[in-house]
């Protein structure tokens, strides 16, 4: 195990620089792991537990998966990049409904795009849900690691010919055009030319998703000369210190920072709203993966996902603008021949465990226990959500984050941006001795990892969440925390619960044991209906327990 240090970049960038290899496998605890399969890899991400299991030696468990082919033929014209081609396939396939999915690229026109365009396109395959995405490993994929001075890192990877999908969808790079991702997801996909008359406020440049040196030495050159529009804060986030060193040495930086770029650290920052809020009300253009409401840290702010083309049209216009129409020409930014890379903060491990001490602050505490479930959960619909509910939704990042090791004080703000009231009256059920019980709608637990999304719920008394599809590492993290899974077998009695109704589950042991359906009992209504509970052997004896750490402490 190694340790890249505070500043030397965003896990996913230095991973994809620094480590990763082609026909490896990765799991990581963020939903945006995937971006390595621009390698070749098989990179998934998973909830914080599973990692930390699987680095204790156990294995990682995946439900077989769907494999979807996406050709890319043609080759992007200018201004156009693979944002644009990712976003393309947002508006394709949506953010919902891509469960069990894995999104596998081919074609020829995947020879024309490099290896940190590709990871642009995997990065944002988390956003329609997929398991992961992967390119094959071919001489792009050699002269990236060549570049990083890992050439000896290279295989070469490609479908075999016989292969079969489950679907096979064309995208012609040719014809497509910039595109954005509107408020507030996204999937919600536009043209930049259709967007021209709204004003911006911000420009933030940078993130795991668009902050290669290619990305961010392009907007240097078409900003070059240029200074940002008055209106404008310009904001720019460099994906790793390698990008940061280079970008100096070719003197690209100089060129950003003088056409009025605002430096920040090399860290996810702006993207999980850790930094540069914007103002309220306003219009902030983002290079970055999300645009979930509130997410930014403003709850009434406009966020809008885009290439880092249009974000720099933007920073000169001062309004949405197509880079198509910008007076000049494409710039044509190539790679140096060869790159500074520096790997003195990413330390080593030492050579006993003796030599390493944990230090933990007074706001620093235990992940709280579950106990085990009981044979009937009854309490209250504690509350109802619609569809496409993200982990955001759930548990705010931003500057809530801060508490996110004080899980009694994290907890204050589940649901926060839905229901406030929703953590003081939980809290009152389970002191009362009762259960809660959340019900939701369509692809419940989209986005982020984010496990406190679950742990939080549990220390609050949810049991169970009833909804009509759950995403795949939200699942997984519900049923490591010892919260019942259940989907509605007949999605028309999810408008027959209310908020606040009575709702009782018996028999749970001996169904979930069984494989057996469970039926949930409205008091409030005189109804009942039933939920599928489709768990491994292995998530019986998790839920049954309350929880994976239960059964560690178990064994």
């Amino acid at each position: 195990m190694v340790l890249s240090r505070a500043g030397n970049g965003i896990c996913h960038q230095v991973h994809l620089e620094r480590f990763g290899k082609p026909g490896k496998t990765l799991i990581g605890s963020d939903s945006h792991t995937p971006t390595c399969g621009a390698l070749g890899m098989i990179a998934i991400g998973a909830g914080g537990l599973d990692v930390a299991q699987a680095m204790a030696g156990e294995p990682f468990y995946l439900t077989c998966p769907f494999v979807v082919k996406i050709n890319l033929t043609g080759r992007l014209q200018p201004w156009v990049s693979a944002k644009d081609v990712i976003l393309k396939v947002l508006e394709i396939f949506t953010t919902k409904g891509n469960v069990g999915t894995v999104f596998e690229y081919g074609g020829e026109g995947i020879a024309s795009l490099s290896v940190p365009e590709r990871a642009t396109i995997t990065n944002m395959g988390a956003e329609c849900g997929v398991t992961t995405s992967v390119f094959p490993s071919d001489e792009q994929t050699r002269k990236f690691l060549r570049l990083q001075q890992r050439e000896a890192d290279f295989i070469p990877l490609q479908a075999a010919e016989d292969a079969v999908y489950a679907r096979t969808v064309n995208i012609d790079l040719s014809q497509l055009e910039p595109l954005t991702a509107k408020p507030h997801s996204p999937e919600n996909i536009g043209t930049v030319r259709g967007m021209n008359e709204i004003a911006v406020d911000q420009v933030c440049l940078g993130s795991c998703t668009n902050s290669s040196y290619k990305d961010l030495a392009t907007v240097a050159a078409i900003l070059k000369g240029r200074v940002a529009h008055p209106e404008v804060s310009f904001i720019l986030a460099p994906g790793s210190r390698q990008v940061l060193d280079n970008l100096a040495r070719d003197g690209y930086l100089a060129s950003l920072i003088a056409s009025g770029a605002r430096l920040m650290e090399n860290a996810c920052g702006f993207c999980i709203g850790n930094s540069q809020s914007p103002k309220s009300g306003s219009v902030s253009l983002r290079t970055s993966n999300r645009n979930f409401l509130g997410r930014s840290g403003t709850m009434d702010a406009n966020v809008y996902l885009v290439s880092p083309e249009t974000a720099a049209a933007a920073v000169i216009t001062g309004r949405f603008t197509d880079p198509r129409e910008l007076p000049m020409e494409y710039p044509q930014v190539t790679m140096p021949e060869r790159l500074i890379i520096d790997d003195s903060m990413i330390l080593r491990p030492h050579k006993t465990g003796a030599e390493v001490e944990i230090y933990r602050g007074p706001n620093i505490g235990a992940p709280p226990a579950n106990s085990p479930l009981p044979d009937t959960i009854s309490g209250a619909a504690t509350i109802k959500v619609g569809d496409k509910i993200t982990t955001d939704h759930i548990i705010p990042a931003g500057a809530r984050m801060k508490y996110r090791s004080n899980i009694p004080r994290y907890s204050d703000f589940v649901f926060e941006n839905v229901d406030a009231t929703f953590a003081k009256r939980a809290m009152e059920l389970k002191n009362a001795g009762r259960h809660n019980i959340i019900v939701a709608g369509l692809s419940y637990g989209q986005g982020s990892s984010r496990e406190h999304a679950a742990i939080c719920p549990m220390y609050l008394g949810v049991r169970a969440v009833i909804a009509k599809s759950l995403e795949r590492i939200h699942a997984a993290n519900l049923i490591n925390f010892g919260i019942l899974p259940l989907t509605f077998i007949d999605e028309k009695d999810y408008d027959a619960v209310n908020e606040g109704d009575e709702l009782e589950i018996a028999g749970t042991t001996a169904a979930i044991r069984e494989g057996n359906n469970l039926t949930v009992h409205n008091k409030t209504r005189g109804t009942s209906f039933a939920v599928n509970c489709l768990l491994s052997s292995r998530q019986k004896q998790m839920i049954l327990a309350g929880g994976a750490l239960n059964i560690r402490t178990q064994q």
